[in-house]
């Protein structure tokens, strides 16, 4: 398999709304995280950071040039590789040990990252049977209801259990963006690993029903409107409920 360069590790796209979407376009679209960068007053938020492979800051110029907080939507392999990059961390209370002692199984680095993830290999001297994410402790834990202040902008932290005990999502009521993680996007939902929970995630998207956003921004695949999240709501509520 050719070998990328880390110059190509990262593209970059800028949406309305002061979002920024960032992602590896090297990593196949299961496995690749999507990186959401929001530009506020005081300081910027960031929604994940991917798998690390790369340093993100280094590459993505966005993610440098002002005061961030890196958030993590949960604290699997795929959303917290590069967060050690940020001395500003926050994540939910329930996973805050996870980032920081991020060991592979407890990561889902095990059993999924293999070379066959990958299009193109990460330069360097990269091995999948050696990845592992860097400890990235939080300077900032997350409870449900807390309120992430940019300065002129406010995300409601949702805590959202079920695809993992410690998923959030954070909820822009003023603009109607929703930053879902892995709870609801628009592909194959994750509802086995090995701390998922059916009867929380039953609950968590029974939550997101009581939402009306204007558009939803997931931790995989392409963005989409808040009908569309209604119904693929319905149709998970149909297996699962």
């Amino acid at each position: 398999m050719r070998v990328a360069t880390a110059e190509s590790w990262y593209e970059t796209e800028r949406l309305s709304d002061g979002v920024t979407h960032i992602w590896e376009p090297h990593i196949k679209p299961f496995y690749r995280c999507n990186i959401w960068h929001v530009r506020g007053r005081d300081r910027d938020m960031l929604v994940d950071s991917g798998m690390g492979v790369v340093s993100l800051r280094q590459q993505v110029e966005t993610v440098a040039e002002r005061p961030l907080l890196a958030v993590a939507s949960h604290t699997h392999f795929d959303h917290i590789g590069a967060h050690h990059e940020f001395p500003d961390r926050a994540v939910h209370r329930d996973e805050a040990d996870l980032m920081a002692k991020p060991d592979r199984p407890a990561t889902l680095a095990d059993p999924y990252v293999a070379d066959d993830i990958f299009t193109a290999l990460p330069p360097g001297d990269y091995r999948s049977e050696a990845y592992e994410v860097t400890p990235a402790p939080a300077t900032e834990v997350l409870e449900d209801g807390d309120i992430v202040d940019l300065g002129d902008r406010h995300f409601e932290v949702l805590h959202l259990p079920g695809h993992s005990p410690g998923g959030i999502g954070l909820w822009e009521a003023a603009t109607g963006i929703l930053f879902s993680g892995d709870t609801v996007y628009d592909g194959e939902l994750i509802d086995d690993a090995y701390h998922s929970d059916i009867g929380d995630y039953v609950a968590s998207m029974e939550r997101l029903l009581t939402l009306a956003p204007r558009v939803v921004h997931g931790g995989h695949f392409p963005s989409f409107p808040g009908v569309r999240m209604r119904e693929l709501i319905a149709a998970f509520l149909a297996e699962k409920g």
